[in-house]
């Protein structure tokens, strides 16, 4: 069957959240004991991550399922576990929004256990639930949705990002590339927005991370 869009943007963004929650339980662990500047930097982080995923399966819930299960009725068996699968990563994600707090105002590491806990519950949940979405969802994706209903995702990614988050997320998504974002910089940024990132947010990227490092 032909394809009518491009959907391989949802590989490149679940790269990001695997690399991103994957690290996390490191960062954490990186935090010296009652330093809550540091667990601050690291807690903000993590806030970014986890509002960018729940944007991202807000967006699938609101615009997805419905839509694939009218146009790909096979496809409804799939659809149901995907629902079941984003209900459980929103209890996961909920319990990491709210142990952060105190983790970020203490550094203590008793106020991180339930971080590291929420963020090995969301690392199992995204290895089981990203690549099933990629061999089952993908596919009917790019059958029989239009590209401007592909795109419209990665515009609310766009939109949801906090303000002054932006290179920071747009260096995830690249570092997490397996050729570092040589090709989705070619795909996704048109050539003012390559000078954009090379002159100004690249560095910033690279401040934002060096604050994660442990000191």
């Amino acid at each position: 069957m032909a394809t009518t869009c491009d959907a391989s943007g949802m590989a490149e963004i679940h790269r990001m959240f695997r690399a991103g929650f994957r690290e996390g339980p490191a960062l954490v662990a990186g935090v010296a004991e009652g330093d809550a500047a540091h667990a601050d930097a690291v807690g903000d982080h993590l806030s970014l991550l986890s509002g960018s995923l729940h944007s991202h399966h807000e967006f699938e819930d609101e615009n997805l399922w419905d839509t694939l299960s009218s146009r790909a009725p096979a496809c409804a068996l799939h659809v149901g576990r995907m629902r079941g699968q984003h209900a459980q990563m929103l209890v996961h994600l909920t319990a990491l929004d709210e142990a952060l707090p105190a983790w970020r105002a203490s550094g203590r590491g008793a106020d991180a256990e339930p971080v590291l806990a929420a963020l090995g519950r969301i690392d199992a949940g995204l290895a089981e639930h990203l690549p099933d979405e990629e061999e089952h969802i993908v596919p009917v994706m790019e059958q029989v949705l239009t590209q401007p209903e592909v795109d419209a995702g990665s515009a609310h990614g766009r939109r949801s990002t906090p303000r002054g988050k932006a290179f920071e997320m747009i260096g995830a998504i690249m570092a997490a590339q397996p050729d570092g974002g040589v090709e989705w910089q070619r795909k996704h940024m048109p050539a003012p927005l390559r000078l954009v990132w090379r002159t100004v947010g690249r560095s910033r990227y690279a401040a934002a991370r060096s604050r994660l490092a442990p000191r």
